[in-house]
Order: structure tokens, then sequence, then C-alpha cells
């Protein structure tokens, strides 16, 4: 019996799905869980477990009980942002999968828009005020704090694969990224997010909806920002030396997140954590698909300069690398 096969063997047997018919179709994701879209009888809809082993080439282990988090998280931000989630259907904490609302084909993968050079101000701006209001709505939260006190799944998942292991890549900077994981292990603000990237946000016209949360996390605000603000770095250099308004995006994600939740005292949190994060997508254990060996090396030579400076305005960082980008070419 293949995966999907025992899947929907256990599916059954959870009464989670009735038709003699039903079928489970493997759908693209990331690599930390099987997604399927699951078709029983009239009704379609999505169910996710998370894997042990993530799909990657170095070893890299987590505890499958974060798709609980994953869960808690929808639950938590339904309950005051209910169109930047899906709907939710059931959860299994002993067999670690839940099912939800299929988006269909008439909902965009942000990602997969900017890989094809189409940067809308709006998504990001969109992206900026969702991303704020969970934020300011966990801050200081006694139950999201209790429900999000998720730290050991947030060292496997983010702290030990993007800064530890970077970190041990590159000796010169090392002391610098074994200090920032440790301030960040140790920071409690707000429910984070922890993957709020372009890949894991849907749009369909008004609605923007945000998926895959397993790394939630009560902690530092300052990481959601700057892994967001990375992928767009990183998207900007995929089409570089053409610009295709990537900077306008990311002044208009950072405008409206100040504007639902001011707070310019993280600014230089984000700024480490945004270079820091540039050298994880090349040199840690979930590296980005789409950039060339050329595209690699350009991210390493500028954190390579740029941290050891300890310069962590967000302008400054992004003056400097849209005017290398400008330059950049064979």
């Amino acid at each position: 019996m293949n995966e999907s096969d025992a899947f929907l063997t256990l599916l059954r047997r959870d009464g989670v799905v009735h038709a003699p018919d039903a079928r489970l179709t493997p759908l693209s994701g990331g690599v930390s869980c099987e997604i399927y879209l699951v078709e029983d009888g009239a009704e379609r809809f999505v169910a996710k477990r998370a894997l042990a082993k993530l799909a990657v080439k170095a070893d890299w282990f987590a505890d499958v009980r974060r798709n609980r988090h994953e869960w808690e998280y929808i639950r938590y931000v339904a309950r005051f942002l209910p169109e930047a989630v899906p709907t939710l259907r059931h959860c299994s904490a002993t067999d670690n999968y839940f099912t939800m609302e299929h988006l269909n084909g008439r909902f965009l993968n942000w990602k997969q828009l900017l890989l094809a050079g189409q940067a809308n101000g709006e998504h990001a701006r969109h992206a900026g005020t969702v991303l704020a209001q969970i934020h300011r709505h966990s801050a200081g939260d006694a139950e999201a704090r209790r429900l999000f006190d998720t730290t050991p799944n947030f060292f496997q998942l983010r702290i030990e694969p993007f800064l530890l292991a970077t970190g041990a890549k590159h000796p010169a900077l090392r002391p610098l990224f074994e200090t920032e994981a440790a301030r960040l292990a140790a920071t409690r603000e707000c429910l984070v997010h922890g993957d709020f990237s372009p890949k894991n946000i849907l749009i369909n016209g008004d609605r923007l909806v945000v998926l895959d949360c397993e790394v939630a996390w009560y902690g530092d605000p300052a990481f959601d920002l700057a892994f967001l603000l990375n992928h767009l770095c990183l998207k900007a250099l995929r089409h570089a030396p053409r610009e295709i308004g990537v900077r306008p995006m990311i002044d208009g994600f950072r405008a409206a997140y100040q504007a639902g939740r001011p707070s310019p005292e993280i600014e230089l949190r984000v700024g480490r954590l945004l270079l820091m994060l540039m050298l994880a997508r090349v040199d840690g254990k979930s590296p980005v698909e789409y950039l060339e060996a050329a595209q690699q090396q350009f991210v390493r030579e500028f954190v390579q300069e740029q941290l050891p400076l300890g310069n962590f305005s967000l302008r400054d960082i992004a003056d400097s690398w849209f005017s290398r980008l400008s330059q950049f070419g064979p």
C-alpha cells in the first residue's frame, strides 16, 4: 500500500471520508508535509500531515506534533480575520493531520506571480496589513502565549536550520549568527507565523489567505517581517538586472505594517535578521530553488560585507541591495 492509499484508509477510519470512490491527489507544497486534495463524492477539501524528516538534502527532522500548532494558529486567527485563513474541517491530534477548505483555481499563488515577473504593490500592502493585525491582536495575549509556547519546534524548524546551520558554514560570521539565535529564542512578544512568505500566500481579488502555519510560535514579530522581506529581495535578484517593481512592494509592505502596528523599535532587529536569512536561503538547510550559482554568490558577498558593518537600517540595506542589483548581470 502506497502512502496516499494508507492515508485514505486512515481518513475512512476516522469518518472524514465516506464515498466508496473517494481519492487523494498529491498537491505541491513545502518540504515539511504531505498535502492532498481529497475528492469525496461531491466534496473537495485538503488533508495535510506533517513529515518527521523534511524533504531536503540535509538531515532535518522535526516533531510531527507541529501539525496541531498549525491547526491552532488557523483557529486563533479565524476569530478576528476569518477571510485571511482557510476554513477548518477536522483535526487528528493522534495521527498528526488535519483537513481544511480547498482554495480552488481562482486563487493565485503569490510566489508564482513574482517568479513570473508580476509585482503588484497592492498584494504587498495587503500582506503588511494582515500581518500587523495578527501581531497586534496577539501581543500580550496570555492565551496565545500559552497555545504557542513552541520554542523547541521553532528551534527545529527555524533557528537551527536557518541560523545555526548557516553560521557553521561561515566561520567568520558564526558568532553573529549564534548571538542572534540566542536572542531570538528568548524573545516573547506576539504570535509569529514563522513561514510568512509569498509561497504561503494565496490571492483572489480582495481576499488574501495565509497558509502553512506549522512554525507558529509566540516570539519575535521581527522574524515574520524579515522572512517576507527576504523573499521579496531574492525574487528581485531572480529577475536582475531587470527591475520588476519589487522595491516599491517592500516599501508598501513596511508602510502598511507600520500603519497597522506602529513599532519602529523593531526595525534594527528586522534588518539584522534579513541579512542572515538572505544567506540562510543560500547556505542553510532550505535553500531556495530558483537562484543560479552566480546569484547565490552575489548573496554571499553582499551579506559577508554588510553583516559585520552592524548597520541594520532597512532603508540602507534596501538601498545597497537594489543599487547593486541594477548592475548585476553576465
